[in-house]
């Protein structure tokens, strides 16, 4: 190999290194804003639903216990909040149950305690006396924090790419799951052509859609 060839090959071998880099920075920075983003989404959903179904008039006490642990969230006493998150998800219907199990794992997820949510979200996706809905949502919430836990946890994410098959409502952000795993395992082909297909899929959600879009502009510039 000649001085030309060897100096070639060596600018090609530090260019797929600062794209490596750029792609860690790119997960570490952007990739966990979406998982905050899908997570306060989700959330928020199934708090508006879990809300509308159940009547607060009979269970006046339960509602003021959810807000009394809301408040402290408010006034940043988290380690109280989990408490009485906790205390609620013991005690209450499967309403306000189900209600604080939620919260109390997004709020670990807070303050990076990923390894209390992903086990609320097993949990959770477990519990045959919620709905299908609840328990696909914890699936796909507990799949994204798995992509950055240990490698030996993967079962929720195992789970997410046979959601991503399904015709349930959360298959397309199974599906975002799934291209994010790639992105992570820097396989990045693979990953822009699930962002691709999420793009222009007709029945995603506006929000999974979007950041498909806003990804593809990111992963196909590095």
């Amino acid at each position: 190999m000649d001085v030309a060839d060897e100096q070639d090959l060596l600018f090609r071998e530090i260019d797929e290194d600062l794209k490596q880099e750029r792609l860690v920075r790119l997960w570490t920075s952007y990739g966990k804003y979406l998982i905050a983003g899908a997570l306060a989404i989700v959330i928020g959903v199934a708090g508006t639903m879990g809300w509308q179904k159940y009547d607060l008039g009979q269970r006046q006490a339960q509602g003021d216990q959810f807000a009394d642990a809301i408040k402290l969230i408010d006034e940043d006493k988290q380690n109280d909040a989990i408490n009485a998150l906790k205390s609620l998800a013991s005690r209450g219907d499967i309403g306000f149950g189900m209600l604080a199990r939620f919260r109390a794992a997004a709020l670990n997820v807070e303050n990076n305690n990923s390894d209390a949510a992903i086990k609320i979200y097993t949990e959770l996706s477990t519990d045959t006396a919620l709905e299908k809905i609840y328990r696909e949502l914890a699936i796909v919430l507990g799949a994204l924090l798995e992509i950055d836990a240990q490698k030996s946890k993967t079962k929720l994410i195992e789970r997410a790419n046979e959601l991503a098959q399904s015709f349930g409502p959360w298959r397309h952000n199974a599906q975002e799951v799934q291209a994010l795993v790639a992105l992570r395992s820097n396989k990045i082909k693979t990953a822009i052509s699930i962002f691709k297909d999420l793009a222009k899929a007709s029945n995603a959600p506006p929000g999974v859609k979007a950041r498909a879009n806003e990804m593809l502009i990111i992963t196909e510039n590095n």
